[in-house]
């Protein structure tokens, strides 16, 4: 009966193990988007929160509400290629995960 409940730890472990992988995967997540003009670029975390944000010489030239549009649609932008990415690792998970937690213990 050890074996069952050797068999019972791995599996668990190797579950615990994926989610800690899988919050690991979600943290390491960080997107820059730079603006078509140059002037703006942003950086994102993984759930889209502001991480940086750059402005190149000249960028207060083209007006205070010009610029907030363009940091909003830059990090706007920035957030939708993070967002991507999430998804991607979640379904990568998702299969994997599905594989531990479908799969049988030894009945030697």
């Amino acid at each position: 009966m050890s074996w069952a409940m050797d068999e019972l730890e791995a599996r668990a472990n190797a579950q615990l193990n994926s989610l800690y992988e899988l919050n690991e995967r979600y943290e390491a997540i960080s997107v820059r988007e730079t603006s078509a003009d140059d002037l703006v670029t942003v950086e994102v975390d993984g759930v889209g929160a502001l991480t940086g944000l750059w402005l190149a010489p000249g960028a207060n030239e083209i007006g205070g509400q010009r610029l907030g549009e363009q940091i909003v649609a830059t990090a706007a932008l920035a957030a939708q290629r993070a967002f991507a990415k999430r998804a991607s690792i979640t379904e990568e998970f998702n299969e994997s995960f599905a594989d531990l937690v479908n799969s049988r213990p030894r009945t030697d």
